[in-house]
C-alpha cells in the first residue's frame, strides 16, 4: 500500500547493474509479499514442497538475491519489528480485504472458475513467522547479513541510507522518501515485468531510481514539506484528505507553507498529525546491527532448500557456484533473474 506520491517524484530509468559495487538495504516483509503475490504454479496456488509446506517466498529471495549479487549488489535485508500503533487502522483494513477475498476465492472454487481462482489466490498472503525466519535461515547460509527493525522495516532500511550505511533501499513504496532514504530503487527484482495486483495481467517495468534530494528540489519543497504532502495524500499511519493527490498537495503546500495551515484554510483535521510527522522525521531505528558477507555454506544450501523443502539439486547448484563467486568478488556467469 504505502503513500501515492509517485506523480511527483524524481525517477530515473537505469540498469540493474548502475548500482554494480553497492551495498543496499532491503524492505523485506515488501519483498516478501511480491514473492508470495507472484511466484505462483499455473493453478494459482503458491510454490510448495513435498509436505505442503509453501517456498515461493525461498524461491524468490534465493535466486533473485543470486541475481542482485551477481550483478554487484549486495542486499541487506530490513525485517519487520513491531508495528507502529498508528498502523492499527490500515493492518485491519488489510485483514478484512484479505477475508474479503477468501470468501469469494470460496465462490470461485465452487463455480469452478479457474481465471478467478488464480486471481484471488495471489491476493491472500500472510508473512508468517515461519516464513520470516525460512527466510533468515536461508540468507545466513547464503552468508548475507540481515537486520532485525524494532518498528517498520521501510523506516528502518531508509535510516541505513539516510545515514550513508547503504547506497539505496529496494523497496516498491515511497514512503521510504518520507522516512529520509536518500534513493530508493524500484523494480529491482523483476524480470522485466510485474504482475498487476489481483488481475491475471503483467505488465513491463524497468528499474528505477528516485533520489530524495533532486525529488526536493525539483518541487522547491523541503523534506518536511514532502512529508506533509504525504500525509495529505494519505500513509499507512492515516488517511488522506478526500480528492488530493500528490499533485493537488503539492499545490496545497506550496501555496500555504505547511499542513497545518492547509488543515485550517479546508477546516479540517488529521488525527494524531504530530505524532505521524514526528515517526517519519525521526522513524524508529537501531544501530544495533553488523553489516558482514561471508562465503556461502554450500552444503547447507542445498540440504535446506533440496533436502528439506523439495527443489531440484539441478536447479540449485549452479546458482550457488555464482553466489560463492559472486561473495568472492570474482563473478563469472550471467544469470538473468527467475
Amino acid at each position: 500500500m504505502g503513500v501515492d506520491i509517485g506523480d511527483i517524484a524524481s525517477k530515473k530509468t537505469i540498469k540493474i547493474k548502475d548500482f554494480s559495487g553497492s551495498i543496499v538495504s532491503v524492505d523485506a516483509y515488501n519483498i516478501l509479499y511480491q514473492f508470495l503475490s507472484s511466484i505462483r504454479q499455473p493453478d494459482g496456488t503458491p510454490l510448495m514442497d513435498d509436505n505442503g509446506n509453501v517456498t515461493s517466498h525461498l524461491s524468490g529471495v534465493f535466486y533473485r538475491t543470486v541475481a542482485l549479487l551477481e550483478n554487484g549488489i549486495r542486499p541487506v535485508y530490513v525485517f519487520d519489528g513491531k508495528p507502529s500503533p498508528l498502523k492499527n487502522r490500515t493492518i485491519e483494513e488489510r485483514r478484512l480485504i484479505k477475508e474479503k477475498s477468501r470468501i469469494e476465492l470460496e465462490q470461485a472454487i465452487s463455480e469452478g472458475n479457474e481465471e478467478r481462482i488464480r486471481s484471488l489466490s495471489s491476493r491472500i498472503n500472510y508473512i508468517t513467522k515461519d516464513i520470516v525466519e525460512e527466510t533468515k535461515t536461508l540468507l545466513g547460509y547464503m552468508g548475507l547479513p540481515y537486520v532485525q527493525a524494532v518498528s517498520e522495516g521501510e523506516a528502518q532500511a531508509s535510516a541505513m541510507s539516510r545515514d550513508g550505511i547503504v547506497q539505496g533501499v529496494i523497496s516498491q513504496d515511497y514512503d521510504c522518501l518520507l522516512f529520509g532514504a536518500a534513493k530508493v530503487l524500484r523494480n529491482f527484482t523483476f524480470n522485466g515485468r510485474r504482475k498487476l495486483p489481483g488481475r491475471n495481467i503483467y505488465i513491463n517495468v524497468s528499474p528505477e531510481l528516485i533520489d530524495l534530494q533532486e525529488t526536493l528540489e525539483m518541487n522547491k519543497i523541503t523534506r518536511e514539506q514532502l512529508i506533509d504532502i504525504g500525509i495529505l495524500v494519505g500513509t499507512d499511519f492515516n488517511l488522506g484528505l478526500k480528492r488530493i493527490g500528490a499533485k493537488t498537495a503539492l499545490n496545497l503546500i506550496r501555496k500555504y507553507g505547511n499542513i497545518k495551515r492547509v488543515l485550517i484554510e479546508k477546516k479540517t483535521t488529521i488525527e494524531n498529525l504530530d505524532a505521524i510527522k514526528d515517526l517519519f522525521i525521526n522513524p524508529p531505528a537501531t544501530t544495533d546491527y553488523k553489516i558482514a558477507f561471508n562465503l556461502p555454506d554450500e552444503s547447507k544450501i542445498i540440504d535446506f532448500l533440496c533436502n528439506v523443502h523439495s527443489f531440484s539439486p539441478g536447479r540449485v547448484e549452479p546458482y550457488v557456484s555464482v553466489l560463492k563467486d559472486a561473495l568472492k568478488g570474482r563473478s563469472q556467469t550471467n544469470l538473468d533473474f527467475f
